[in-house]
């Protein structure tokens, strides 16, 4: 999802226990807005909060894919994985709370650093892509309330669904199209799903895909970083198509002289065409390298980042410090949470502390779905109560099995 160039006027509202405020990113199924949870005794936190467009909010597909995100997202608890934190349904409308990463994503970084005519150090993208790598792999290795294997494929995995932190971190986000058991939306054979510059092979070919589909789609990110460029480049889908199918994919090293023959041949290995070639997990071609290679330390990815985006940077802190102030007039009600229906991103974890009352949880198999969803608030100016809100339904997700990854 791509970053909003300035960020817009937008009149702050509150959305259940949340304050929303500027958008700060936007893609085709929903825009991406700095936001703030308002808890009791004064506790806040910036937030991210993902806004279903109004007419996807409509489509049953669309809905699915949004909610299966939330699910699937909140088993992974990794460091490289973006954390989604609840899911709100009001007045007709989706909203998903992530954590806020005060950073940029690869995409923005990549074409920063080629606009400025500055080659990224290979310790930088291998630490970059090292990260990408473990999040990937702490997905594929997911598994559900009892245990049982998610058999997760991100299949949509690019600069843009890539976070890099401040503190150097890279951070995966985005499985709104991902593969897994139990999924509530399903995709038809041979129906492609994900970015074609992207894709692996197999993926375009609609056939089977696993966790060695998002390690070409990794390979492919790392390529770019080394080289500054994207790995094919055509007119059209079909040429583009026929580029990625067979495979003749250049060295790194013959663009950049700067990589040596060891991240040569691991990135190559990774961008195989055949995947019975590649790394068989994510975690594997990380270790690789690190050992081989040697990649950056946080602070040098940190450093990396503030210096290619500071305008941008200078910019969410005083979204940030005009949020705070917005936040600090508001006054927070003991019962901010009743009448809220709040969907529940997952079965619930361990650790989790446990859900608020007027929460609703996203039904499980065989439980009956979501009721009518009450209206926001808007700080400056109360809205005037609709005849009706309309319902957003929840669908099931389907009893079926699933290959494992």
């Amino acid at each position: 999802m791509p970053s909003s160039s300035t960020p817009k006027a937008f009149q702050p509202r509150k959305v259940g226990r949340y304050l929303l405020h500027r958008e700060i990113a936007h893609g085709g199924m929903a825009t991406v807005h700095i936001g703030r949870l308002l808890g009791q005794v004064g506790f806040t936190r910036t937030v991210a909060i993902k806004r279903m467009h109004e007419h996807c909010s409509r489509d049953p597909e669309f809905v699915s894919m949004f909610i299966d995100e939330a699910r699937l997202a909140a088993r992974i608890r990794h460091p490289n994985v973006v954390p989604t934190l609840d899911v709100v349904a009001l007045d007709g409308e989706l909203f998903l709370v992530m954590e806020f990463v005060q950073g940029e994503t690869l995409a923005r970084l990549v074409r920063r650093s080629t606009k400025a005519n500055l080659r990224i150090a290979p310790r930088v993208a291998s630490s970059v892509i090292t990260g990408l790598l473990e999040g990937l792999h702490a997905a594929h290795e997911a598994v559900g309330e009892h245990g049982e294997p998610l058999s997760i494929v991100h299949r949509d995995v690019s600069p843009q669904n890539v976070m890099v932190g401040t503190d150097g971190v890279a951070r995966v986000l985005d499985f709104g199209v991902a593969k897994a058991a139990n999924r509530l939306q399903t995709t038809r054979d041979g129906q492609i799903k994900g970015k074609i510059e992207y894709m692996a092979p197999e993926q375009i070919r609609g056939g089977a895909v696993d966790r060695r589909t998002d390690v070409y789609s990794a390979a492919c990110c790392l390529w770019e970083m080394l080289t500054g460029r994207r790995l094919y480049i055509a007119d059209n889908p079909v040429t583009l198509w026929g580029m990625v199918l067979e495979g003749k994919a250049e060295k790194p090293s013959t663009i950049n002289p700067d990589v040596s023959p060891d991240l040569d041949a691991i990135t190559m290995r990774g961008l195989d065409p055949d995947p019975t070639r590649r790394y068989s997990t994510a975690e594997e071609m990380a270790i690789e390298l690190e050992q081989s290679v040697g990649i950056a330390t946080p602070r040098e990815v940190g450093r990396w980042v503030q210096t290619l985006v500071s305008k941008k940077l200078r910019e969410l802190d005083g979204v940030i410090a005009e949020l705070d102030s917005v936040a600090s007039e508001i006054s927070v009600p003991a019962d901010l949470d009743s009448g809220v229906s709040s969907v529940g991103a997952a079965a619930p974890v361990p650790s989790d502390p446990p859900m608020p009352s007027g929460v609703l949880s996203v039904p499980a198999p065989g439980q009956p779905s979501a009721q009518p969803f009450p209206k926001p608030q808007t700080v400056a100016k109360p809205r005037p109560p609709a005849a009706s809100s309309p319902k957003i339904e929840i669908p099931r997700p389907p009893l079926r099995s699933s290959p494992g990854v």
